[in-house]
């Protein structure tokens, strides 16, 4: 059993102020393994979270979406636009999207298209 505690800062759109919240999270394992190995695999998986799912949903809106007949098709579409992105050295996806909407050849230039 690994335990995990965070902490974060959530900050009210009403009133400005910062609260802090922690939390507890549980993985279970059946090896024995040493404290670094699982933080390394735990932050990886987030890690994919962060930079892939999150992007998805804020970014590109895939939540906002009303897509019903085969959404499959858009969101491996979503997901292609952001490996040439990532491929050609784009660190902030929503600058690099709305650069290459206004700049057509900005896209068009990309290596892998």
């Amino acid at each position: 059993m690994v335990r995990v505690t965070g902490e974060t800062s959530i900050r009210s759109a009403a009133t400005g102020v910062w609260t802090r919240r922690e939390e507890t999270a549980f993985y279970v394992s059946s090896v024995m393994l040493p404290a670094e190995i699982f933080a390394s695999a735990i932050r990886n998986h987030w890690a994919i979270e962060n930079k892939n799912h999150w992007v998805r949903d804020v970014t590109l809106a895939e939540d906002a979406s009303r897509i019903r007949v085969n959404p499959g098709i858009m969101a491996r579409l979503r997901s292609q636009a952001l490996n040439i992105a990532r491929a050609n050295g784009a660190e902030n996806i929503a600058n690099a999207m709305w650069a290459a909407a206004l700049d057509p050849t900005i896209a068009l230039s990309y290596r892998g298209m």
